[in-house]
C-alpha cells in the first residue's frame, strides 16, 4: 500500500491559517483519501479559533508523557499536540493535513522527512487588524508577534508553497485547495 502525504500548514498568528484550513475541509469533504488532524490543546474549546480538542496541563503532559503526540511544541504559553494517529492513516494512503507550527519545523521535518510544506502569508497591516479584532493580545503583545514573525519568516519559507491571504477567503481558500490536491498528487521525494 502507498503511504499518504504530510502536509504542514504554517503562518503567522493572523495569517488566516485557521480559516483557510477550515474552507479547505469543508471544500475537500468526501473528496478522496485526505485527512484533517486535529489538535490538542491547553485552551478551553470555547476560545474561539481552530475546532480543537481542549486538555489540561496535565492531560497535555501525561499524553505527551506516555507518547501519544506524533507532534508537540508550547507557543506562547499554551501547549499543541498532533495525536499518533496521523501516523496510522498516513500508513493506510490517507493523506493528513496538518496545522503546524514554524518554531515546530525543524523536528516536523525529522519525523516525517517527506512532509509538504505549505505557508500561508499576510502582510504585517492584515495581520495586525486580525490580531487586534480577534482580542486575545493587548498591543505590546501583538508587537512581538509581529517581530516573531519576522524571524521565522527569513530561510523558513525555502521550499514551501507560499499562498497570500490578504483578500478574500475563497480566493485564498481555494489556492489553499488546489495546493493540498498538488502536493497529494506529486510524487514522494520530489518535495
Amino acid at each position: 500500500m502507498v503511504s499518504g502525504q504530510l502536509i504542514y500548514v504554517v503562518g503567522p498568528s493572523g495569517s488566516g491559517k485557521d480559516t483557510l484550513l477550515d474552507y479547505a475541509r469543508q471544500r475537500l469533504d468526501g473528496a478522496g483519501r485526505i485527512a484533517f488532524a486535529h489538535r490538542y490543546i491547553t485552551r478551553p474549546a470555547d476560545a474561539g479559533g481552530e475546532n480543537h480538542i481542549a486538555l489540561t496541563g496535565g492531560e497535555f503532559e501525561m499524553r505527551h508523557r506516555t507518547g501519544l503526540f506524533a507532534m508537540s511544541w508550547h507557543s506562547h504559553g499554551t501547549a499543541y499536540g498532533v495525536g499518533i494517529e496521523i501516523d496510522c492513516w498516513l500508513a493506510k494512503g490517507i493523506s493528513v493535513v496538518v496545522n503546524g507550527s514554524r518554531a515546530y519545523l525543524p523536528q516536523a521535518h525529522k519525523s516525517h522527512p517527506d512532509l509538504r510544506l505549505i505557508w500561508i502569508a499576510a502582510g504585517e497591516d492584515t495581520i495586525r487588524t486580525r490580531l487586534m479584532a480577534r482580542g486575545r493580545e493587548n498591543a505590546e503583545q501583538i508587537q512581538e508577534r509581529l517581530e516573531r514573525d519576522i524571524r521565522f519568516s527569513v530561510g523558513f519559507v525555502e521550499g514551501a508553497v507560499v499562498l497570500s491571504n490578504d483578500g478574500l477567503v475563497a480566493e485564498a481558500g481555494e489556492q489553499l485547495v488546489a495546493a493540498i490536491l498538488r502536493e497529494i498528487d506529486s510524487p514522494p521525494g520530489s518535495g
